[in-house]
């Protein structure tokens, strides 16, 4: 059985609060929902010696209109309460649907918007017990000096599982970062890196505090998810697509994956299918042109590659038929 280690939890009512105390405790973690970090801390792959609860902080907890028309939903708002926004679920539906397959509902019950983007990556020879990962010598993205995704590189290969980033990404959203040198508001794209071991461009004590939407564009959306199991499970692939339909042509078109790299990805060269009608296996072309899955998974990469492709095809089809 694995056991919690002894912590000490600190429980800060504001943002600015918040990262004065991490100011003070340079190794402790921020935490909301919990529902990774928790478990990574019981199966000993992180110990911080302080957790600095944000479930307190009234500031992270709102859904806003926006004066462009759009919204900004704080970083602590949970799974649920997106799920439940009306306004989300018409004008920006990939995001509620990717939502809504999220683990189960006692998760989604917790888990917070921040958390998922923030999602640490996964491995198959990472999220283990500290006894097997000890036994074949840890790996690269933690204590060990070895990709056993890749042995004969220098590259971690565990992969990024969050579902919001990918639905987020095909609006163009932004986030609102804090830190012990003052905020910032980047694309989201600027959030990560494709490295497995250190996929959160976030400073020592920076924390993300809300996501801001566009207004909507008359964009119709969708997010697929595969997974081995049909609940609970991470992504072992996952899609959202936001697209507009001129008539028979594709007047606009944003696809961005999950699971598939260390960090998510909006496609680069979609624009150039606009003006034409759908061509899915232009776009599942380009989609292979960019993904990298690797043996990250009990699924072999060939079979995430495939599925992938199979997903885009099928999700494109029904957004541009239904738009």
């Amino acid at each position: 059985m694995e056991y919690m280690p002894d912590f000490q939890v600190l429980r800060p009512t504001t943002i600015e609060a918040a990262v004065a105390a991490f100011r003070d405790h340079p190794d402790g973690r921020y935490v909301a929902g919990g529902t990774d970090l928790i478990v990574n801390i019981r199966r000993g792959i992180a110990a911080p010696e302080q957790l600095i609860e944000l479930a307190g902080i009234d500031g992270l907890g709102g859904i806003d209109p926006t004066d462009d028309g759009g919204l900004r939903i704080g970083a602590g708002v949970t799974l649920n309460a997106l799920i439940e926004h009306g306004r989300i679920g018409q004008d920006y539906t990939a995001v509620t649907e990717a939502a809504m397959q999220v683990a189960a509902p006692t998760h989604r019950a917790v888990a917070t918007v921040g958390g998922n983007l923030c999602l640490d990556t996964r491995c198959v020879y990472f999220n283990q017990s500290e006894w097997w990962r000890d036994a074949n010598n840890y790996c690269l993205k933690h204590k060990g000096e070895v990709c056993h995704v890749a042995p004969s590189g220098d590259h971690c290969f565990a992969a990024f599982s969050g579902d919001l980033a990918p639905a987020l990404l095909a609006f163009g959203a932004k986030i609102d970062i804090t830190g012990p040198d003052g905020d910032r508001t980047v694309p989201l794209s600027e959030l990560y890196a494709d490295d497995g071991a250190a996929h959160l461009l976030l400073t020592a004590g920076e924390l993300v505090t809300a996501v801001s939407l566009p207004g909507a564009t008359g964009l119709t959306s969708g997010y697929a998810k595969v997974r081995v199991r049909s609940a609970i499970d991470f992504p072992l692939a996952g899609i959202a697509i936001a697209l507009r339909r001129d008539g028979d042509n594709v007047a606009d078109i944003r696809v961005a994956q999950t699971g598939l790299n260390s960090c998510p990805l909006l496609l680069h060269g979609t624009a150039d299918l606009t003006g034409a009608p759908l061509d899915e296996e232009a776009l599942t072309a380009l989609l292979g042109k960019q993904i990298q899955p690797m043996t990250s998974t009990f699924t072999p990469p060939g079979y995430r590659r495939k599925v992938a492709a199979n997903m885009t095809g099928a999700l494109a089809r029904r957004l541009f038929d239904g738009a």
